[in-house]
């Protein structure tokens, strides 16, 4: 299974390394391409792409890619690394199954391009021994999507069962949750919370329904193609 490491810190590393310099050109006054009109230069292999060029490049929709605009107020993102993808995760799931013990993984995480403000959305999986039960928090809008779905303002987890070729068939079914947050515990929401709740729902959706499919569940594992975002 993959060793996950979070890209925050390499983004940090990047803008240190990058203000770094410009202080010591500028405390020196030579040239040499610390700077490009005033702004750091960002690493050579640094790029930026489309909402649907994440995680893959199948693990974000169309429909889910303007979603992460309404989240972010952004349509261009940091690329995800080579290893953070929906084949990836779905073999570590295959790989982890049927420990439920492993405790929540990383599809691939969601970045804001540097020189815009700030903004971290954890896409993750995890494994359950059964299907939800029990009432949600009062901040979530269930939703009537695989086993269930949930939706707050700032996070949405879609939860279904998998029976597919890849897990093995003696073992019953596999509980899967896939979790789309907002990784600052710090910062409040902020716009129209049923808009942001349709948008995380519809990510979240997007994201399981590529892992469903890439798992081969049995009718991609009761999810149906668009996102139900209707109250259940």
């Amino acid at each position: 299974m993959r060793t996950v490491i979070s890209r925050r810190s390499v983004r940090g590393g990047f803008l240190a390394a990058a203000v770094a310099g410009s202080l010591f050109l500028g405390a020196t006054g030579c040239g040499g391409g610390g700077e490009v009109d005033g702004t750091p230069k960002t690493p050579k292999d640094y790029k930026i792409v489309a909402g649907t060029e994440l995680c893959g490049g199948r693990a974000v929709s169309a429909e889910a890619s303007r979603a992460l605009k309404v989240i972010t107020g952004m349509s261009r993102f940091e690329a995800s690394g080579e290893e953070y993808t929906i084949a990836q995760a779905a073999a570590d799931i295959v790989e982890a199954y049927p420990d439920t013990t492993v405790g929540r993984e990383d599809v691939c995480r969601v970045y804001t391009p540097i020189d815009m403000p700030d903004f971290d959305l954890r896409i993750t999986w995890d494994l359950r021994y059964s299907a939800p039960t029990g009432p949600s928090a009062p901040e979530f809008t269930e939703l009537k999507m695989g086993e269930l779905a949930v939706a707050a303002a700032d996070k949405a987890y879609v939860f279904f069962a998998c029976r597919g070729t890849r897990l093995p068939d003696s073992l019953g079914l596999a509980h899967i949750v896939i979790g789309v947050e907002h990784w600052d515990v710090w910062r409040e929401p902020e716009g129209d919370v049923e808009a942001l709740k349709d948008a995380y729902a519809t990510v979240a959706h997007s994201v399981s329904l590529a892992m469903a499919k890439e798992l081969r569940c049995e009718k991609n594992g009761g999810l149906p193609e668009r996102p139900v975002l209707d109250p259940a």
